[in-house]
């Protein structure tokens, strides 16, 4: 199969500064994407650090490792990734004081024989469009989710809840954190997204499930995704990365739309 990645990371309309960071390895099949927490810019000190480093590092792994790595070996390099970015976060904040505090979320996916393993940790999130159909993969690590999970809100008392940014597991903040990570597999035609809480606060999922069904190419869908969260208050930094999958022999359907073929 054939992966196609774009990224677009935007300050919105409420804030001077970008906390978010994406990066991806077209030729590892990794993607990143953090948002980063903490005083003066220490945010996006956290978030580039662990974009910055997990990216390289993970990403010069699988190329060293080659066809050879399996799922468990996959799982256990991005657990490790994770753990040295985190421990370089968290020694940076203890060291600094303008840093004290600082911590990102993160969403992270590395894409392997028609398997995706995707890593997170906070908020951020990654769907799946596949048949026109959008879904959520990942589960927040938040006091929201937990209370959704116990059935004290419903999903639309979550909506206009008052403490939707409240995660409870962030990269950074403490000497160790669990990176959650799940597998699952890969169709042509499936169109990844990846973003942070700037771009799922701001748009609902059946309105980002309508502009990625509709634009005819990655870079449309992620200026429409973002056109439309700053439309609706752009309160905080708006990030989003996407693969598109499609078959290696040809391009058709849905995905030669999100290609531009």
């Amino acid at each position: 199969m054939n992966y196609q990645f774009h990224a677009v990371t935007n300050p919105g309309r409420a804030r001077d500064n970008n906390e978010d960071s994406v990066a991806f390895d077209e030729e590892a099949l990794v993607a990143v994407l953090a948002d980063g927490m903490g005083g003066y810019n220490a945010g996006e000190i956290a978030s580039g650090m662990a974009t910055a480093f997990i990216k390289s590092e993970l990403s010069r792994w699988l190329i060293e490792a080659g066809a050879l790595a399996q799922s468990k070996e996959i799982r256990r390099a991005m657990e490790i990734c994770v753990d040295n970015a985190n421990l370089a976060i968290y020694n940076s904040a203890n060291a600094n004081p303008a840093f004290a505090g600082m911590g990102t979320t993160l969403v992270l996916g590395v894409f392997k024989d028609g398997r995706l393993l995707v890593g997170h940790i906070g908020d951020s999130r990654c769907y799946r469009l596949r048949s026109n159909t959008l879904e959520q993969i990942t589960k927040d690590h938040s006091l929201l989710q937990e209370q959704i999970d116990a059935g004290l809100i419903t999903q639309e008392q979550a909506a206009v809840s008052p403490i939707k940014n409240l995660v409870t597991r962030a990269l950074g903040v403490e000497q160790s954190v669990m990176l959650e990570v799940n597998e699952f597999s890969v169709e042509p035609g499936d169109l990844y997204l990846m973003c942070s809480d700037g771009l799922s606060d701001m748009v609902a999922d059946e309105v980002i499930a309508r502009i990625a069904g509709e634009a005819s190419g990655l870079d449309q869908i992620a200026g429409r995704l973002v056109s439309a969260a700053n439309e609706n208050g752009g309160k905080d930094n708006i990030s989003v990365l996407m693969v598109a999958v499609n078959e290696a022999a040809e391009k058709k359907g849905l995905i030669a739309r999100l290609l531009g073929k």
